[in-house]
Protein backbone atom coordinates (compact mmCIF):
# COMPACT_ATOMS: atom_id res chain seq x y z
CA UNK A 1 0.00 0.00 0.00
CA UNK A 2 0.99 3.37 -0.75
CA UNK A 3 2.17 5.37 2.60
CA UNK A 4 0.01 8.06 2.21
CA UNK A 5 -2.26 8.63 5.27
CA UNK A 6 -4.10 11.32 6.42
CA UNK A 7 -2.24 13.62 8.94
CA UNK A 8 -5.80 14.12 11.08
CA UNK A 9 -6.88 12.30 13.80
CA UNK A 10 -10.16 10.36 13.01
CA UNK A 11 -13.25 11.49 14.74
CA UNK A 12 -13.19 8.10 16.44
CA UNK A 13 -9.88 8.22 17.96
CA UNK A 14 -9.95 11.92 18.87
CA UNK A 15 -12.97 10.62 21.40
CA UNK A 16 -10.90 8.19 22.74
CA UNK A 17 -8.14 10.86 22.80
CA UNK A 18 -10.17 13.18 25.03
CA UNK A 19 -11.81 10.41 27.34
CA UNK A 20 -8.07 9.25 28.28
CA UNK A 21 -6.87 13.23 28.56
CA UNK A 22 -4.20 12.26 26.27
CA UNK A 23 -3.55 15.41 24.82
CA UNK A 24 -3.33 17.22 28.41
CA UNK A 25 0.38 18.90 28.79
CA UNK A 26 2.59 17.06 31.14
CA UNK A 27 2.49 13.72 29.80
CA UNK A 28 5.52 13.07 29.32
CA UNK A 29 6.43 10.66 31.80
CA UNK A 30 3.83 8.09 31.74
CA UNK A 31 3.46 4.91 33.98
CA UNK A 32 5.65 1.93 32.66
CA UNK A 33 3.43 -1.47 31.70
CA UNK A 34 4.46 -5.42 32.76
CA UNK A 35 5.77 -8.49 31.28
CA UNK A 36 4.86 -10.48 34.17
CA UNK A 37 0.55 -11.07 33.08
CA UNK A 38 0.00 -14.46 32.24
CA UNK A 39 -0.98 -14.35 28.23
CA UNK A 40 -3.35 -17.53 29.10
CA UNK A 41 -5.69 -15.80 31.26
CA UNK A 42 -9.00 -13.68 30.04
CA UNK A 43 -8.04 -10.14 28.78
CA UNK A 44 -8.76 -7.45 26.08
CA UNK A 45 -6.07 -5.86 24.11
CA UNK A 46 -6.16 -2.28 22.58
CA UNK A 47 -4.81 -3.07 18.33
CA UNK A 48 -4.31 0.17 17.03
CA UNK A 49 -3.23 0.50 13.00
CA UNK A 50 -3.19 2.74 10.21
CA UNK A 51 -5.35 0.75 7.76
CA UNK A 52 -8.70 2.17 6.34
CA UNK A 53 -9.33 1.21 3.07
CA UNK A 54 -12.23 -1.22 3.08
CA UNK A 55 -10.16 -4.02 1.70
CA UNK A 56 -7.65 -3.14 3.66
CA UNK A 57 -9.79 -3.18 7.29
CA UNK A 58 -11.48 -6.25 5.46
CA UNK A 59 -8.22 -7.75 5.83
CA UNK A 60 -6.93 -7.03 9.33
CA UNK A 61 -10.44 -8.14 10.78
CA UNK A 62 -10.20 -11.26 9.27
CA UNK A 63 -6.45 -11.45 10.41
CA UNK A 64 -7.83 -10.66 14.25
CA UNK A 65 -10.45 -13.57 13.86
CA UNK A 66 -7.78 -15.87 13.30
CA UNK A 67 -5.42 -14.91 16.10
CA UNK A 68 -8.68 -14.90 17.85
CA UNK A 69 -9.77 -18.92 17.12
CA UNK A 70 -5.99 -19.79 18.23
CA UNK A 71 -6.33 -17.37 21.41
CA UNK A 72 -9.88 -17.92 22.50
CA UNK A 73 -8.86 -15.81 25.85
CA UNK A 74 -8.01 -12.96 24.04
CA UNK A 75 -10.09 -10.22 22.47
CA UNK A 76 -8.79 -7.67 20.35
CA UNK A 77 -10.25 -4.25 19.74
CA UNK A 78 -9.17 -2.57 17.08
CA UNK A 79 -8.87 0.95 16.37
CA UNK A 80 -7.60 2.04 12.55
CA UNK A 81 -6.68 4.67 10.46
CA UNK A 82 -4.60 6.14 13.79
CA UNK A 83 -1.70 8.45 12.94
CA UNK A 84 1.91 8.37 14.79
CA UNK A 85 0.85 11.70 16.18
CA UNK A 86 -2.20 10.03 17.59
CA UNK A 87 -0.12 6.99 18.51
CA UNK A 88 2.67 9.16 20.45
CA UNK A 89 0.56 11.32 22.48
CA UNK A 90 -1.62 8.07 23.71
CA UNK A 91 2.09 6.49 24.61
CA UNK A 92 3.59 9.26 26.15
CA UNK A 93 0.38 9.10 28.37
CA UNK A 94 -0.10 5.77 28.87
CA UNK A 95 -3.08 5.04 30.86
CA UNK A 96 -6.06 2.38 30.62
CA UNK A 97 -7.25 3.69 27.26
CA UNK A 98 -3.69 3.81 25.86
CA UNK A 99 -3.10 0.64 23.15
CA UNK A 100 -1.49 -2.34 23.78
CA UNK A 101 0.04 -3.07 20.57
CA UNK A 102 0.45 -0.11 17.58
CA UNK A 103 1.25 -0.54 13.89
CA UNK A 104 3.12 2.12 12.15
CA UNK A 105 3.59 2.74 8.26
CA UNK A 106 6.26 5.43 9.28
CA UNK A 107 9.81 3.69 9.43
CA UNK A 108 11.33 6.72 9.69
CA UNK A 109 9.95 6.76 13.15
CA UNK A 110 11.44 3.97 14.52
CA UNK A 111 14.50 5.46 15.95
CA UNK A 112 12.10 7.73 17.97
CA UNK A 113 10.05 4.93 19.18
CA UNK A 114 13.37 2.40 20.38
CA UNK A 115 15.47 5.81 21.60
CA UNK A 116 12.38 6.97 23.85
CA UNK A 117 11.60 3.67 25.27
CA UNK A 118 7.98 4.15 23.95
CA UNK A 119 7.71 0.82 22.39
CA UNK A 120 9.04 -2.17 24.22
CA UNK A 121 12.44 -4.22 23.20
CA UNK A 122 11.34 -7.11 21.80
CA UNK A 123 14.70 -9.13 21.75
CA UNK A 124 13.37 -10.73 25.17
CA UNK A 125 10.01 -11.67 23.81
CA UNK A 126 11.87 -13.19 20.55
CA UNK A 127 14.10 -15.19 22.74
CA UNK A 128 11.76 -16.71 25.38
CA UNK A 129 9.95 -17.96 22.09
CA UNK A 130 12.95 -19.81 20.56
CA UNK A 131 12.96 -17.43 17.87
CA UNK A 132 16.04 -16.18 15.68
CA UNK A 133 15.19 -12.98 14.25
CA UNK A 134 18.09 -13.33 11.77
CA UNK A 135 16.18 -16.54 9.97
CA UNK A 136 13.19 -14.94 9.99
CA UNK A 137 13.41 -12.01 8.60
CA UNK A 138 15.32 -10.35 5.58
CA UNK A 139 18.39 -8.24 7.04
CA UNK A 140 16.65 -4.97 5.34
CA UNK A 141 13.56 -5.09 6.99
CA UNK A 142 15.25 -5.80 10.59
CA UNK A 143 17.62 -2.68 9.84
CA UNK A 144 14.33 -0.43 9.84
CA UNK A 145 12.89 -1.96 12.76
CA UNK A 146 15.47 -1.64 15.05
CA UNK A 147 17.60 1.14 16.42
CA UNK A 148 21.60 1.06 18.09
CA UNK A 149 21.19 -2.73 18.90
CA UNK A 150 17.37 -2.20 20.31
CA UNK A 151 14.53 -4.28 18.16
CA UNK A 152 11.25 -2.37 19.19
CA UNK A 153 9.22 -3.41 16.49
CA UNK A 154 8.80 -6.21 13.75
CA UNK A 155 7.56 -6.13 10.08
CA UNK A 156 4.28 -6.45 9.17
CA UNK A 157 4.61 -6.60 5.64
CA UNK A 158 7.15 -4.75 3.02
CA UNK A 159 6.93 -2.34 0.35
CA UNK A 160 9.31 -3.08 -2.13
CA UNK A 161 9.85 -0.24 -5.31
CA UNK A 162 10.35 -1.23 -8.84
CA UNK A 163 9.61 0.48 -12.19
CA UNK A 164 6.74 0.23 -14.00
CA UNK A 165 6.74 0.14 -17.53
CA UNK A 166 3.91 0.60 -20.80
CA UNK A 167 5.11 -2.50 -22.97
CA UNK A 168 3.08 -1.35 -25.88
CA UNK A 169 4.82 1.56 -25.57
CA UNK A 170 8.34 0.00 -25.96
CA UNK A 171 7.70 -2.31 -28.68
CA UNK A 172 6.74 1.19 -30.54
CA UNK A 173 9.61 2.77 -29.29
CA UNK A 174 11.80 -0.72 -30.74
CA UNK A 175 13.06 -1.32 -27.39
CA UNK A 176 12.98 -4.70 -26.31
CA UNK A 177 13.32 -4.98 -22.32
CA UNK A 178 13.64 -2.72 -19.67
CA UNK A 179 17.03 -0.09 -18.87
CA UNK A 180 18.82 -2.11 -16.17
CA UNK A 181 21.71 1.02 -15.90
CA UNK A 182 21.37 4.75 -15.43
CA UNK A 183 22.73 5.53 -19.05
CA UNK A 184 20.00 2.52 -20.56
CA UNK A 185 17.49 4.71 -18.87
CA UNK A 186 18.59 8.10 -20.39
CA UNK A 187 18.28 6.97 -23.91
CA UNK A 188 14.91 4.70 -22.79
CA UNK A 189 13.38 8.04 -21.33
CA UNK A 190 14.33 9.67 -24.08
CA UNK A 191 13.35 7.35 -27.14
CA UNK A 192 9.68 6.97 -25.36
CA UNK A 193 8.96 10.58 -24.94
CA UNK A 194 6.38 12.16 -27.92
CA UNK A 195 5.63 15.79 -28.41
CA UNK A 196 2.81 17.48 -29.61
CA UNK A 197 2.94 19.95 -32.59
CA UNK A 198 2.64 23.31 -29.30
CA UNK A 199 5.67 21.85 -27.62
CA UNK A 200 4.35 19.85 -24.32
CA UNK A 201 4.29 16.22 -24.30
CA UNK A 202 1.89 13.78 -25.82
CA UNK A 203 3.82 10.99 -23.28
CA UNK A 204 7.18 11.04 -21.43
CA UNK A 205 9.07 8.65 -20.96
CA UNK A 206 9.42 9.30 -17.47
CA UNK A 207 9.07 11.91 -14.75
CA UNK A 208 12.15 12.56 -12.35
CA UNK A 209 10.88 15.00 -10.20
CA UNK A 210 11.12 14.50 -6.74
CA UNK A 211 7.36 15.89 -6.38
CA UNK A 212 5.82 13.32 -8.38
CA UNK A 213 3.71 10.37 -6.44
CA UNK A 214 6.17 7.80 -4.62
CA UNK A 215 9.61 9.44 -6.35
CA UNK A 216 10.96 11.35 -2.73
CA UNK A 217 14.18 11.25 -3.24
CA UNK A 218 15.44 8.39 -0.46
CA UNK A 219 13.51 6.34 -2.61
CA UNK A 220 15.50 6.33 -6.18
CA UNK A 221 18.59 7.16 -4.24
CA UNK A 222 18.88 3.85 -2.87
CA UNK A 223 19.67 2.46 -6.12
CA UNK A 224 23.15 4.04 -5.31
CA UNK A 225 23.33 2.71 -1.70
CA UNK A 226 24.29 6.31 0.02
CA UNK A 227 25.81 6.07 3.26
CA UNK A 228 24.19 8.74 5.36
CA UNK A 229 25.27 8.39 8.44
CA UNK A 230 29.20 7.99 9.94
CA UNK A 231 30.30 4.75 12.30
CA UNK A 232 29.47 8.28 14.94
CA UNK A 233 26.19 8.50 13.82
CA UNK A 234 27.42 12.36 12.08
CA UNK A 235 25.63 13.15 8.66
CA UNK A 236 28.01 11.70 5.58
CA UNK A 237 26.40 12.69 2.65
CA UNK A 238 28.77 14.71 1.38
CA UNK A 239 31.64 12.60 2.03
CA UNK A 240 30.25 9.75 -0.04
CA UNK A 241 30.67 10.68 -3.54
CA UNK A 242 27.75 9.03 -5.25
CA UNK A 243 25.57 11.07 -3.17
CA UNK A 244 27.03 13.66 -5.83
CA UNK A 245 26.69 11.21 -8.34
CA UNK A 246 23.00 10.96 -7.98
CA UNK A 247 22.31 14.43 -7.99
CA UNK A 248 24.13 14.79 -11.96
CA UNK A 249 22.43 11.81 -12.61
CA UNK A 250 19.01 13.55 -12.08
CA UNK A 251 20.39 16.80 -13.72
CA UNK A 252 21.15 14.85 -16.68
CA UNK A 253 17.73 12.96 -17.02
CA UNK A 254 15.65 16.41 -16.54
CA UNK A 255 18.16 17.97 -19.15
CA UNK A 256 17.81 15.30 -21.44
CA UNK A 257 13.90 15.88 -21.32
CA UNK A 258 12.88 19.18 -21.88
CA UNK A 259 14.40 21.10 -18.75
CA UNK A 260 12.77 21.31 -15.12
CA UNK A 261 10.36 23.55 -15.95
CA UNK A 262 8.88 22.10 -18.61
CA UNK A 263 8.86 19.12 -16.85
CA UNK A 264 7.03 20.54 -13.46
CA UNK A 265 4.04 22.19 -15.95
CA UNK A 266 3.54 18.76 -17.28
CA UNK A 267 3.47 17.84 -14.16
CA UNK A 268 0.61 19.60 -13.15
CA UNK A 269 -1.73 18.25 -15.89
CA UNK A 270 -1.58 14.84 -14.19
CA UNK A 271 -4.20 13.04 -12.29
CA UNK A 272 -4.43 11.66 -8.34
CA UNK A 273 -1.87 9.46 -7.82
CA UNK A 274 -4.55 6.42 -6.75
CA UNK A 275 -7.14 7.13 -9.22
CA UNK A 276 -7.97 6.21 -12.50
CA UNK A 277 -6.15 9.63 -13.73
CA UNK A 278 -2.99 8.49 -12.30
CA UNK A 279 -0.59 9.50 -15.39
CA UNK A 280 1.13 6.00 -15.73
CA UNK A 281 -2.93 4.20 -16.22
CA UNK A 282 -3.60 6.98 -18.41
CA UNK A 283 -0.63 6.82 -21.17
CA UNK A 284 1.28 10.33 -20.06
CA UNK A 285 4.20 8.88 -18.71
CA UNK A 286 5.47 5.38 -19.86
CA UNK A 287 8.45 4.50 -16.59
CA UNK A 288 6.80 5.15 -13.40
CA UNK A 289 8.20 3.93 -10.31
CA UNK A 290 6.22 2.45 -7.83
CA UNK A 291 5.29 -0.31 -5.27
CA UNK A 292 3.87 -3.18 -5.50
CA UNK A 293 0.05 -2.44 -4.97
CA UNK A 294 -0.15 -0.18 -8.38
CA UNK A 295 -0.13 -3.64 -10.06
CA UNK A 296 -3.23 -4.14 -8.26
CA UNK A 297 -4.33 -0.82 -9.11
CA UNK A 298 -3.46 -1.23 -12.57
CA UNK A 299 -6.02 -3.86 -12.89
CA UNK A 300 -8.57 -2.32 -11.43
CA UNK A 301 -8.24 0.79 -12.95
CA UNK A 302 -8.46 -1.44 -16.21
CA UNK A 303 -5.11 -0.01 -18.31
CA UNK A 304 -5.55 -0.14 -21.85
CA UNK A 305 -1.76 -1.47 -22.64
CA UNK A 306 0.48 -4.30 -21.90
CA UNK A 307 2.74 -3.30 -18.88
CA UNK A 308 4.91 -5.26 -17.17
CA UNK A 309 7.16 -4.17 -13.92
CA UNK A 310 11.67 -4.65 -13.24
CA UNK A 311 13.75 -3.90 -10.71
CA UNK A 312 14.88 -0.21 -10.83
CA UNK A 313 17.87 0.42 -13.03
CA UNK A 314 21.38 0.97 -11.06
CA UNK A 315 24.32 3.21 -11.45
CA UNK A 316 26.77 2.17 -14.55
CA UNK A 317 29.67 1.68 -11.91
CA UNK A 318 27.37 -0.77 -9.91
CA UNK A 319 25.69 -3.25 -13.34
CA UNK A 320 26.26 -6.05 -10.96
CA UNK A 321 24.02 -5.35 -8.26
CA UNK A 322 20.92 -4.80 -10.30
CA UNK A 323 18.25 -6.11 -9.07
CA UNK A 324 18.10 -4.00 -5.66
CA UNK A 325 15.58 -1.40 -4.70
CA UNK A 326 14.41 1.05 -2.08
CA UNK A 327 12.42 -0.95 0.71
CA UNK A 328 9.89 0.08 3.74
CA UNK A 329 6.76 -1.41 5.39
CA UNK A 330 4.66 -1.53 7.85
CA UNK A 331 5.93 -2.13 11.72
CA UNK A 332 4.57 -3.31 14.74
CA UNK A 333 5.31 -2.98 18.58
CA UNK A 334 4.08 -3.38 21.75
CA UNK A 335 3.14 0.05 23.85
CA UNK A 336 5.92 0.68 26.63
CA UNK A 337 2.65 1.22 29.19
CA UNK A 338 0.75 -1.68 28.36
CA UNK A 339 -0.12 -4.40 31.21
CA UNK A 340 -0.43 -7.33 29.21
CA UNK A 341 2.61 -7.42 27.39
CA UNK A 342 2.91 -11.05 27.08
CA UNK A 343 -0.45 -11.25 25.92
CA UNK A 344 0.84 -8.50 23.29
CA UNK A 345 3.40 -10.53 22.21
CA UNK A 346 1.16 -13.72 21.24
CA UNK A 347 -0.57 -11.11 18.66
CA UNK A 348 2.33 -9.37 17.04
CA UNK A 349 3.83 -12.54 17.19
CA UNK A 350 0.96 -13.93 14.97
CA UNK A 351 0.54 -11.17 12.96
CA UNK A 352 4.67 -10.96 12.38
CA UNK A 353 6.16 -14.70 12.10
CA UNK A 354 3.07 -17.12 11.80
CA UNK A 355 3.40 -17.76 7.83
CA UNK A 356 0.00 -18.80 6.90
CA UNK A 357 -1.58 -15.61 8.39
CA UNK A 358 1.35 -13.45 6.86
CA UNK A 359 0.89 -14.81 3.43
CA UNK A 360 -3.01 -14.43 3.53
CA UNK A 361 -2.42 -11.08 4.90
CA UNK A 362 -0.37 -10.09 2.26
CA UNK A 363 -2.76 -11.55 -0.89
CA UNK A 364 -5.37 -9.93 0.77
CA UNK A 365 -4.04 -6.37 0.23
CA UNK A 366 -1.70 -7.34 -2.29
CA UNK A 367 1.57 -6.32 0.00
CA UNK A 368 5.33 -8.18 0.49
CA UNK A 369 5.52 -10.42 2.94
CA UNK A 370 7.93 -10.17 5.54
CA UNK A 371 9.69 -13.12 6.38
CA UNK A 372 11.73 -15.26 4.46
CA UNK A 373 9.31 -18.88 4.95
CA UNK A 374 6.34 -16.47 4.20
CA UNK A 375 8.28 -15.02 0.83
CA UNK A 376 8.58 -18.67 -0.35
CA UNK A 377 5.67 -20.09 0.48
CA UNK A 378 3.14 -22.14 -2.51
CA UNK A 379 0.06 -20.39 -1.35
CA UNK A 380 1.63 -16.87 -2.29
CA UNK A 381 0.26 -14.76 -5.17
CA UNK A 382 2.00 -16.10 -8.24
CA UNK A 383 1.39 -13.25 -10.73
CA UNK A 384 4.44 -12.75 -12.31
CA UNK A 385 4.42 -8.80 -12.01
CA UNK A 386 4.27 -8.75 -8.22
CA UNK A 387 7.52 -11.62 -8.10
CA UNK A 388 9.33 -8.54 -9.59
CA UNK A 389 8.88 -6.84 -6.05
CA UNK A 390 9.24 -9.93 -3.92
CA UNK A 391 12.73 -10.50 -5.49
CA UNK A 392 13.41 -6.92 -4.77
CA UNK A 393 12.69 -7.72 -1.50
CA UNK A 394 14.84 -10.54 -1.29
CA UNK A 395 17.63 -8.99 -2.96
CA UNK A 396 20.71 -8.35 -0.36
CA UNK A 397 21.87 -4.96 -2.01
CA UNK A 398 17.96 -3.56 -1.60
CA UNK A 399 18.22 -0.45 0.62
CA UNK A 400 15.71 1.18 3.55
CA UNK A 401 16.68 4.72 5.28
CA UNK A 402 18.66 4.43 8.39
CA UNK A 403 16.55 4.59 11.76
CA UNK A 404 17.49 8.08 13.86
CA UNK A 405 16.71 9.26 17.04
CA UNK A 406 14.43 11.92 15.26
CA UNK A 407 12.17 10.06 13.17
CA UNK A 408 12.47 11.24 9.43
CA UNK A 409 13.42 14.72 9.63
CA UNK A 410 16.46 14.48 8.09
CA UNK A 411 14.36 12.49 5.28
CA UNK A 412 12.38 15.41 5.06
CA UNK A 413 15.89 17.83 5.31
CA UNK A 414 17.19 15.85 2.25
CA UNK A 415 13.81 16.45 0.61
CA UNK A 416 13.70 19.83 0.56
CA UNK A 417 17.23 19.92 -0.36
CA UNK A 418 16.81 17.68 -3.43
CA UNK A 419 13.25 20.44 -4.58
CA UNK A 420 16.48 22.80 -4.75
CA UNK A 421 18.98 21.04 -6.34
CA UNK A 422 16.52 19.47 -9.46
CA UNK A 423 15.01 23.33 -9.62
CA UNK A 424 18.70 24.60 -10.09
CA UNK A 425 19.10 26.51 -7.43
CA UNK A 426 22.00 24.84 -6.01
CA UNK A 427 25.05 25.57 -8.09
CA UNK A 428 27.51 23.95 -5.83
CA UNK A 429 26.66 20.48 -5.54
CA UNK A 430 29.90 19.71 -3.00
CA UNK A 431 28.78 23.09 -1.18
CA UNK A 432 25.06 22.19 -0.82
CA UNK A 433 26.00 18.74 0.39
CA UNK A 434 28.44 20.12 3.21
CA UNK A 435 25.78 22.35 3.73
CA UNK A 436 22.95 19.56 4.17
CA UNK A 437 24.97 17.39 6.36
CA UNK A 438 25.71 20.45 8.27
CA UNK A 439 22.01 21.20 8.93
CA UNK A 440 21.42 17.24 9.31
CA UNK A 441 23.78 16.93 12.45
CA UNK A 442 21.35 20.19 13.70
CA UNK A 443 18.47 18.73 13.26
CA UNK A 444 19.67 15.73 15.14
CA UNK A 445 21.49 17.63 18.32
CA UNK A 446 17.95 19.70 18.93
CA UNK A 447 16.01 16.34 18.89
CA UNK A 448 18.01 15.43 22.08
CA UNK A 449 18.16 18.74 23.55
Amino acid sequence: MPRTRSRRAPAVLGSVLATAGLLLAGCANPSTGSDTDDPTKPVTLRFWHGWSEKNEVAAINASIKRFEKLHPNITVKSTGNVTDESINQALRAGGDDAPDVVSSFTTNNVGQYCSSGMWVDLDPFLKKSGMEKKKIFPATLLDYTQYEGKQCALPLLADSFGLYYNKDAFEKAGITRPPRTMSEFKEDAVKLTERTKGGSYKQLGYMPDFRLYQNSPDRPFAQWAPTYFDKNGKAALSKDPVSKQFFTTQLDMIKALGGYGALEKYRTTFGDEMSSQNAFVTGKLAMIMDGEWRGLKLKEDKAEFGWGTAPMPVPDDQADKYGRGYLTGTVAGISHSSKHQNAAWELVKFLTADTDQVVAFANDIHNVPSTFAALKSPKLDADPSFRTFLDIAQNPHSQTVPPSNNGGQYVTTLQDFSYNVEAGKVPDLDKGLRDLDKQIDADNVQSQN
